[in-house]
């Protein structure tokens, strides 16, 4: 069949209803049809895609909230039982047997009568307050000062001297030191972690800060006269939001055993924290039948580090973009 020329009059149809004029919008032209993305709705979707992720951090919920509402329902009496010494050392089953069945007695009571629940708790609140707090100043300076000292190379001079001086003292033994010098409270335990807890943090941002500081977009920013402040905050430290909540999940668990650590060894706090509970029971450790009042603060500081620290670690590996493909 042969293919037939058609006049355009044959179509009974102007030429301005055949053909018409295509607005070609630039700006039109340049959008990209993508679907909608959500940084941190992306990292949550990919955080509670592991049900395990759910179960840990209901755990770390009912820890937080025996950690710092229950104490504040239940005010801690340390000397509840002092005057009825068959109170004093008792096993769980003892001390439901004698004292009754009841929250306070699922842990047995302590050497002075007091219900070793309550105690652990009461001294949880404050041990995790602490290792919150510290990390906290810790982290905010040493973010801040390692994004300036990897991309200064003045500050990278003076800064790297003051590391390999600082670094090369253990840092037990210079909180040791300030403890010993300053009377042991909350708020000194706080100045001797902090004092030069964050400069191994901010090494360590000025590392990862060096890797990424010469790329394309950070020197034509240097070129249109950014500042080096305004350049690591806004191109920089963004990028950098996994790594700095994985750090997060090493430093706040790290707390905790320090001040678990300093007050085992008779250099802790005065307040009734969890390190302080574990010294106290020291003897109760090597005691048949006391053994109890010992291992329960051990028990939950370990499993206080451990829950903070896993749920840190896969919050960072859902922070990192590569993962919400």
């Amino acid at each position: 069949m042969k293919d037939e020329l058609v006049k355009l009059d044959d179509l009974g149809m102007s030429e301005e209803e055949l053909f018409s004029h295509y607005d070609n919008n630039e700006l039109e032209s340049e959008k990209i049809t993508a679907p909608r993305y959500s940084y941190w709705r992306s990292v949550f979707r990919v955080f509670f895609r592991k049900k395990i992720n759910i179960f840990i951090l209901a755990l770390l919920a009912l820890v937080i909230i025996f950690s710092y509402v229950y104490p504040a329902i239940v005010p801690y009496d340390q000397f509840v039982n002092l005057s009825n010494y068959e109170a004093w050392h008792l096993t769980p089953a003892k001390a439901i047997e004698r004292l009754g069945f009841s929250i306070h007695t699922i842990l047995g009571t302590g050497g002075s009568g007091e219900y070793t629940f309550d105690a652990v708790w009461f001294g949880a609140r404050i041990s995790i307050s602490l290792a919150f707090i510290c990390a906290l100043i810790n982290m905010v300076i040493g973010i801040l000062i390692g994004a300036v000292w990897g991309f200064s190379k003045k500050v990278d001079i003076f800064m790297t001297e003051v590391y390999n001086i600082i670094a090369n003292v253990p840092y037990i033994l210079l909180i040791s030191v300030l403890v010993l010098i300053f009377s042991p409270s909350f708020l000194t335990m706080v100045f001797a972690l902090t004092v030069t807890g964050w400069l191994g943090i901010a090494y360590f941002i000025r590392t990862q800060v060096i890797i990424i500081r010469d790329r394309e977009y950070n020197l034509a920013s240097r070129c249109l006269g950014t500042s080096i402040f305004k350049i690591a905050m806004k191109n920089i430290l963004p990028f950098m939001t996994s790594v700095i909540v994985t750090l997060a999940a090493t430093e706040i668990p790290s707390y905790i055993s320090y001040e678990v650590f300093l007050s085992y060894i008779g250099m802790g706090l005065k307040d009734m924290s969890l390190g302080k509970l574990i010294f106290q029971a020291e003897s109760a450790m090597v005691t048949p039948g006391w053994q109890f009042e010992f291992w329960s603060p051990v028990a939950i500081a370990s499993i206080i580090t451990v829950v903070l620290y896993v749920v840190g670690q896969n919050l960072g590996d859902a922070s990192d973009p590569r993962t919400h493909m």
